[in-house]
């Protein structure tokens, strides 16, 4: 009867433990809805009318895509890793098409609210001669 006991015990003890990894607020798959770029003291809103731009967010990679809704002309895409961190979250891409932002590693402040990513940041690549700050909200389809 002791053992009986003791292995309930234990079952029960194991049952209860938190998982390793926690679901994040970050992870889902999000499409933009505002962007804004300011570059050179100029001020530009990106017009997504007739683009969509997804962006997936898993527990360690992130991915995006971005296309033309009338036919399959420019396409971009790319993929990597990310390290999220009080509030900063930081993308190493590393895949794209773009070799001069290829292993760069991006960093924003994000936050959401609600079923809506906000993420903000400098984007800073002296090899592709990109230096802006950006605004971009997106919001969660899933």
């Amino acid at each position: 009867m002791k053992r009986i006991v003791f292995f309930l015990i234990i079952i029960i003890i194991c049952s209860k433990r938190t998982p390793l990894i926690t679901n994040n607020k970050i992870e889902g798959t999000w499409e933009m809805v505002y962007a804004e770029i300011i570059e050179n003291d100029s001020l530009k809103l990106k017009d997504l009318s007739n683009t969509s731009f997804i962006k997936i967010i898993n527990k360690s990679h992130f991915s995006f895509f971005n296309q033309e809704n009338s036919d399959t002309k420019n396409y971009y895409s790319g993929a990597g890793s990310y390290i999220l961190k009080d509030g900063n979250y930081t993308e190493t891409l590393n895949f794209t098409t773009v070799e001069a932002i290829k292993k760069h590693q991006f960093s924003f402040k994000t936050v959401v609210k609600g079923d809506t990513l906000i993420q903000s940041g400098i984007e800073k690549v002296a090899a592709a001669g990109i230096n802006r700050y950006i605004l971009e909200k997106y919001i969660k389809l899933n």
